[in-house]
């Protein structure tokens, strides 16, 4: 491997007690902040590979290539009046393949003490009647203000259940792993953000009309259930860089590089859990993923998903005082174009076993991108749809980090629990939400959401 000659890609000085100079520090010894490239390496020493929960899961899983995502062809359809709207009807629920949109509204709901299968029903009809229209730029009949149902940009409404709405339909349908994951230790979890029995994610391209569609169906659910909490997040602006372009977060991180590419037969294996009937499928360098991981989906979910929403909180007030090869060393990855430490362009895969000329390895096995990726099999990966928040100063800032797998077990925990073991990006994140939905299949005109649940 050719070297790169910058400072910042040199992740490890030559010994821990620092007999060769950081160019990060100053005359005597001590760095410009309070988290240098030297500190980490400390830390990554000590903790000897154990420590802390896994916050950003899943940086390095996955995506088949660039190229790959660069062909997929825009699924745009015409709406009412030419709007350029997302196709509603179909095999699985948009918004999970669909290409990112620039916002996103994540709204749960509790159902009302009492509620039965046929209350459901009722429900999950309005719904999916008024989410079909909304998506293609069509006002519901209830709707007050028409004209912000005009233009959809590109608005998906994907639904996921929880375990109680499931139960409803019958108690031995809910599957096992349906609930609360298993407790890592650095999550700081709020309850009242940690529930819910029907998630609705509602994105688009224009704030306002995502913000209608989630008034729309808000209206449409309080005869129904009870808001248990909602967030908003946000994505780069549709037209400020290239749809297939990955975006940052807020430590201005390229987030996602690895997540399989819309369309291939590495995201129908990972996420739809079957093989896409291809001949001669391709796969990313990662290997072959099982066509199996369907498996574990029960009937009514064939066609369906899984999704892991955690909220993490980021302190970017302690990030600031990291230096960049600090930071850098903590994920693996540059923060320019998010190559890895081994590599010159951001899909480049990571040689975990690269050392410098000085024996040391250039990505740390404490580091993000080795946690999370660094001797995992092919089937340990997962779609990230990732949205940042805001609240304003003096608030929270973080990142809504929707993982989309075919089997949580299979998939997500193994990524998540060598991450809980130890990653340094831990310094700078805290879980502080966690849900689990079931994201049924698609539906056909005439059907609602979750039909095969209820009616078999």
């Amino acid at each position: 491997m050719t070297s790169d000659p910058r400072p910042s890609q040199d992740p490890q000085m030559s010994d821990a007690s620092g007999t060769e100079s950081d160019p990060t520090a100053n005359a005597e010894g001590s760095t410009r902040s309070g988290f240098s490239r030297r500190r980490l390496i400390a830390s990554a020493a000590v903790a000897g590979g154990a420590g802390a929960v896994g916050s950003l899961a899943g940086f390095g899983v996955g995506r088949a290539s660039h190229k790959q995502v660069d062909e997929q062809p825009r699924r745009d359809t015409q709406g009412a009046n030419g709007a350029v709207a997302e196709p509603f009807y179909g095999e699985h629920q948009a918004g999970v393949e669909t290409m990112p949109q620039a916002h996103g509204e994540f709204l749960a709901f509790t159902l009302k003490p009492g509620s039965t299968a046929d209350d459901v029903k009722r429900w999950l009809r309005l719904l999916t009647d008024d989410a079909a229209a909304l998506t293609q730029g069509v006002a519901p009949l209830a709707d007050s203000e028409p004209e912000l149902a005009a233009d959809p940009a590109r608005l998906t409404v994907t639904f996921g259940f929880g375990p109680g709405l499931v139960r409803t339909a019958g108690a031995a349908k809910v599957p096992s792993w349906l609930g609360p994951l298993e407790k890592f230790t650095i999550d700081r979890l709020d309850p009242k953000r940690s529930t819910g029995d029907l998630l609705i994610q509602i994105c688009g391209d224009d704030p306002i009309g995502v913000n209608h569609a989630r008034r729309m169906l808000w209206k449409d659910s309080r005869a129904f259930a009870e808001v248990a909490w909602q967030r908003t997040g946000f994505r780069r602006s549709y037209g400020s860089v290239g749809e297939s372009r990955t975006q940052r977060n807020l430590f201005g991180q390229i987030d996602g590089t690895a997540s399989p590419g819309p369309g291939s037969e590495d995201f129908n294996r990972l996420v739809w859990g079957r093989a896409s009937g291809r001949k001669d499928p391709t796969f990313s360098s990662r290997g072959e993923p099982p066509s199996d991981l369907g498996a574990n989906l029960p009937d009514w979910l064939q066609g369906g998903t899984t999704l892991v929403l955690r909220d993490i909180a980021m302190n970017l007030e302690t990030w600031d005082e990291a230096d960049r090869p600090g930071r850098e060393f903590a994920i693996g990855r540059t923060l320019d174009n998010g190559a890895p430490l081994t590599g010159k362009s951001e899909f480049d895969d990571p040689d975990f076993k690269a050392v410098d000329k000085r024996g040391l390895t250039v990505i740390s096995s404490a580091s993000h991108v080795a946690r999370s990726r660094d001797g995992l099999g092919p089937e340990a990966q997962i779609h990230r749809r990732p949205y940042n928040y805001e609240t304003g100063p003096g608030g929270e800032s973080g990142l809504l980090f929707a993982s989309f797998q075919a089997d949580i077990e299979r998939q997500f925990l193994p990524i998540q629990r060598r991450l809980a073991e130890f990653d340094l990006l831990n310094i700078w994140t805290v879980p502080i939400a966690s849900t689990v939905w079931a994201i049924p299949r698609g539906v056909k005109q005439g059907e609602y959401v979750g039909q095969a649940l209820f009616e078999g």
